[in-house]
């Protein structure tokens, strides 16, 4: 990537400088830093609200020379920041927004080295490189003070250790229900049942009709970044053209409450269910509001169970798996992160060293699955959590791909990702890279599950009946050859250890049809690095 000069950045500033009032910073002490995912004036600690010190916003595009994230994850991204720094400033605040080609670090102890009178404050980051800057600033500026993290639900302590060696998720959602009261009657889960996941996984009848997606037209401000987004950075990931995605406060509770109205009841029995009709189906699509702050997880759980006390009719299983996915595993993922960082970045239990199949840059492919989970993410920077973790995960593995390549797609690739929620999600959970410490077993699946969940087979150029040879789905080979190779490792799992014996059950001419497939598929298929991505882009 070229270096973007100071020059061009404040040319895309015109909206955003006309619609924000004149700051001198030789005028204030006091300073408070916002980071790019903390803008929800809800959260700002009290002092702040209290006392409203100059409010500090640095827009960076170094970080975005480094990883070539996509289009509309950073117009969300600098237009969410611009719109926050607005509303600050009708709230009250006085704000300097400072944009900056240079690394976070560099530009913080530029501004101190220029305002020695500063006082500078901050809210602990949730991602680590950006502890990381902030900590090389408190270097060199000792009395900089920093604010606990208060944008998660769950306190750090009590959890990091249990965590940190293997505590299972369910039982830490358990105690997260027991803390919060959320669908608890007494001790006691409402129901009777703590997770209804059981009910949740039904196939996408052709007669459920799908709401639209949630969308908001765009304003000046919007427009304008995303000039600023295509001018710097024209090769990056995905598309930019189309973007709707709401980029304020305002805009998330819309959402929310489009959700409400429109999903929430079917969310439940179709959560896993995969179809080529969407790629949202009748999940909330509000994590990328959640991870940047313009919600908070506590408003949108209040909200789902109030509108459960008032809608009688939506199935718990809706509201429960809804529930779980917020203060089950979102917050547990988010200990998880702070338990297993830094070492965690290179876990790679199966070393595998492949980059990834060029389908993940492309789309091209003939299995439809692929080609069906990896557009919408291209053109969006969205699929739901199933294709993420069945279609686009378990390909992963399947193919011998390195999980510390996944991760970085996963990153730079979607519109809700960080690396405090992608890392555990893909080096934890979904490709086992960690060994086992957040999943007791690695998620792969054949093209049968595939077909049960999903309509994709139906339109495949591969059979999903044909078990091996040209024409048969390459997950069924691939899944069984996977199998026989990890072995050792299938066999320790008591809930995966049948299908090791399963495999050695079949004959040698199926065997050797499973080999012999797997051999010259994964031989033929196009690989891609990101290095080479980027240079052919």
């Amino acid at each position: 990537m070229e270096y973007v000069s100071i020059c061009m950045l404040l040319d895309y500033r015109k909206q955003i400088d006309s619609n924000l009032s004149k700051t001198n910073p030789l005028e204030y002490r006091e300073v408070y830093l916002i980071w790019y995912d903390q803008l929800c004036v809800d959260n700002f600690p009290a002092s702040v609200k209290e006392e409203k010190p100059l409010l500090l916003f640095i827009e960076s595009v170094q970080r975005v020379n480094q990883i070539p994230y996509h289009k509309k994850k950073l117009v969300f991204l600098y237009s969410a920041m611009r719109h926050f720094a607005l509303e600050c400033e009708k709230m009250g605040f006085s704000v300097y927004y400072h944009s900056t080609s240079d690394d976070y670090a560099s530009s913080i102890i530029d501004l101190l080295q220029k305002h020695t009178h500063w006082n500078l404050s901050y809210m602990q980051p949730s991602e680590w490189d950006s502890r990381e800057a902030i900590k090389t600033v408190k270097e060199n500026y000792p009395s900089i003070q920093e604010y606990p993290n208060n944008f998660f639900l769950a306190p750090l302590k009590p959890y990091v250790p249990r965590i940190s060696k293997g505590w299972r998720m369910e039982f830490f959602y358990r105690e997260m229900r027991r803390m919060t009261g959320y669908l608890m009657h007494g001790e006691n889960p409402i129901g009777g049942e703590w997770n209804y996941d059981k009910e949740n996984r039904k196939k996408l009848p052709l007669e459920i009709n799908l709401p639209p997606v949630y969308k908001k037209d765009k304003d000046n401000i919007t427009h304008e970044v995303m000039d600023m987004v295509e001018a710097i950075y024209p090769n990056n990931f995905g598309v930019i053209k189309d973007f709707n995605y709401g980029v304020t406060r305002s805009d998330a509770l819309d959402a929310l409450q489009y959700f409400l109205g429109n999903a929430l009841e079917n969310f439940g029995p179709y959560e896993d269910a995969m179809t080529i009709r969407g790629s949202v189906l009748f999940h909330s699509h509000l994590s990328m509001y959640l991870n940047v702050g313009l919600l908070n997880p506590k408003e949108v759980c209040d909200s789902v169970i109030h509108h459960f006390e008032k809608n009688q009719t939506i199935p718990i299983s809706s509201i429960e798996g809804f529930i779980r996915q917020i203060i089950g595993w979102r917050e547990y993922i988010r200990i998880y992160y702070e338990a297993m960082m830094p070492k965690v970045r290179e876990a790679n239990y199966f070393n595998f060293e492949k980059s990834l199949p060029a389908v993940y840059w492309t789309a091209e492919t003939k299995m439809k699955c692929m080609s069906e989970c990896v557009h919408p993410v291209i053109e969006k920077g969205y699929v739901h959590h199933i294709p993420r973790l069945m279609i686009l995960s378990n390909f992963s593995n399947l193919t011998g791909t390195d999980p510390r390549a996944l991760n970085e797609w996963f990153w730079l690739g979607f519109i809700d990702a960080y690396e405090w929620v992608v890392l555990p999600n893909v080096l934890g959970m979904s490709t086992f890279a960690d060994g086992g410490i957040l999943a007791s077993k690695p998620y792969v699946a054949g093209g049968n599950y595939v077909n049960k969940m999903s309509d994709y087979c139906n339109q495949c150029s591969y059979s999903v009946k044909e078990k091996t040879g040209n024409k048969a789905c390459p997950m069924n080979y691939l899944y069984w050859n996977f199998i026989d190779q990890q072995r050792e490792t299938f066999s320790k799992s008591g809930r995966a250890s049948f299908m090791v014996k399963t495999f050695d059950k079949k004959s040698i001419l199926e065997k050797n049809a499973i080999k012999a497939s797997s051999e010259k598929f994964l031989a033929e298929l196009p690989r891609l690095s990101k290095e080479e991505w980027l240079s052919n882009a």
